[in-house]
């Protein structure tokens, strides 16, 4: 009887995962409506009113978003042509310093050319990928543990040169120009979501427009809420999540292009690919440079707009190594995957670890944590755990990433090709393996190589 229930109960199961995964769409809503529902519950439980449910929501959208649109660029690099590029958070550098140079106030400090927000978008995009021209002309001769090597050293002359007090303020043709040096750049050029709800978008006391006004009027008076703010926050979050559909279908119609076949083609077996006569370097110069154009974006979206100022020290190697945490999570050579990574690593690895923290602290009264692991180990022996369990969570944003470690040894032991990684594009456009199982099934010639059968007309 408990046999067949646990049958019963195993078929339930593979069903509802077949339903889930039947498409790519339903598993990216039905992986955002858990994560959502998670959050809502966690702010319930720790008592959080209507405006700190909206922020939830809003820092869930926008971390979702900035961590897919940077992971789908790299998955073109790494997943799709086998560019093992560890240098992404450069090319987000510069791609965000470039727009806030072009498009930051004449009179800011440091100054910029106070040209439309959309010429300094596109102005980063460009540059991004002429950073990436340049590293992908030499470095693409080289292996693909030496090309790694070069992106990372990229990576980090580019913030070495954004922190130089010699491009703090410079003069370039008569125009004064500069990158702030260690201190960034805080004055930066206005979200062009603001445009939307006030009239003049870079007068903080500025009338709102009719728009504005009635979003403001909406939340003040359906919702008790009135924080211009997270009304602002959370435009721009979905205006985020448009920006990770166009990236979407960009490289979904990249991929399933000729072009996007011989990318996969040269990830699969480059001197296969020479060998039909492809130029294989370009190739794989022309991918580097997109590549570096979405994530030149990507840092526009996530360190420009997103958090509102730009300093060197965001441009750690570090992000670079969380962007393929992500990855590898979702699976290299899927863009769903991608997107589902992005949303798993921001969201259940680095966002919710200090709101569990709040969980457990609120709920077993935790006090004050010790300063070391002494003061937190030595009351054990007397029964009290208190301190340890205090310490522990304490150290919360370190520990989180040891959780990370554990999580990748077990992708790379258990499931190497990560969450959709199944989902790999080949790159043949027809499926050799499907017509090969078809043969066989119907006894064709093509099941034992062509000899000695007669076809069937």
């Amino acid at each position: 009887m408990s046999s067949e229930a646990s049958g019963s109960a195993g078929d339930v199961a593979g069903r509802l995962r077949a339903v889930v995964t039947a498409t790519d769409r339903r598993m990216v809503a039905v992986t955002m409506a858990a994560i959502y529902a998670l959050f809502l519950l966690a702010g319930m439980y720790l008592g959080r009113d209507l405006a700190g449910m909206f922020s939830l929501v809003q820092q869930v959208t926008f971390f979702t978003a900035v961590y897919a649109l940077v992971v789908l660029a790299l998955n073109l690099h790494w997943g799709y042509a086998g560019l093992f590029n560890i240098g992404v958070i450069g090319y987000m550098a510069v791609g965000v310093y470039t727009m806030a140079m072009l498009s930051a106030p004449v009179s800011g400090s440091p100054p910029g050319l106070g040209l439309p927000a959309p010429v300094g978008i596109l102005g980063g995009m460009l540059a991004a990928a002429f950073i990436g021209l340049l590293t992908a002309l030499p470095a693409l001769r080289l292996r693909a543990d030496y090309l790694a090597i070069v992106t990372v050293a990229i990576s980090e002359i580019i913030r070495l040169t954004f922190n130089s007090p010699a491009l703090s303020t410079f003069s370039l043709g008569g125009v004064t120009l500069g990158t702030g040096g260690a201190s960034g750049i805080g004055d930066f050029p206005i979200n062009p979501v603001r445009a939307l709800y006030y009239r003049n978008p870079g007068d903080a006391a500025s009338e709102p427009t009719a728009f504005g006004d009635a979003v403001f009027t909406f939340f003040e008076n359906s919702l008790s809420i009135y924080r211009p703010a997270l009304a602002l926050d959370l435009t721009y979050a979905l205006v985020l999540v448009v920006l990770v559909a166009l990236v979407y279908t960009l490289l979904a119609r990249v991929g399933n292009s000729p072009f996007g076949r011989v990318l996969k083609a040269i990830r699969e077996d480059e001197m296969a690919a020479k060998s039909l006569g492809k130029d294989t370097n370009m190739f794989k110069i022309k991918t580097f440079m997109l590549g570096c154009a979405l994530m030149g974006v990507a840092g526009i979206a996530w360190f420009g707009y997103g958090i509102g100022a730009v300093y060197p020290q965001s441009f750690r190697p570090r992000v670079t190594f969380y962007v393929f945490i992500a990855l590898i999570i979702g699976g290299a050579g899927s863009n769903t995957g991608s997107v589902l990574g992005g949303a798993i690593f921001a969201n259940i690895l680095f966002l919710f670890p200090p709101i569990l923290s709040n969980i457990v602290t609120q709920t077993f009264a935790i006090g004050a944590s010790p300063n070391n692991v002494v003061e937190a180990v030595g009351p054990v022996a007397a029964g009290n755990l208190a301190p340890l369990v205090g310490y522990i969570l304490g150290q919360i944003p370190q520990l989180r990433f040891v959780l990370v470690g554990v999580i990748l040894v077990y992708l790379i032991q258990n499931r190497p090709e990560g969450v959709l990684g199944h989902r790999g594009e080949e790159a043949s456009t027809i499926d050799l393996s499907e017509r090969r199982a078809t043969a066989d099934a119907a006894g064709s010639p093509a099941a034992d190589g062509g000899s000695g059968g007669e076809t069937d007309e």
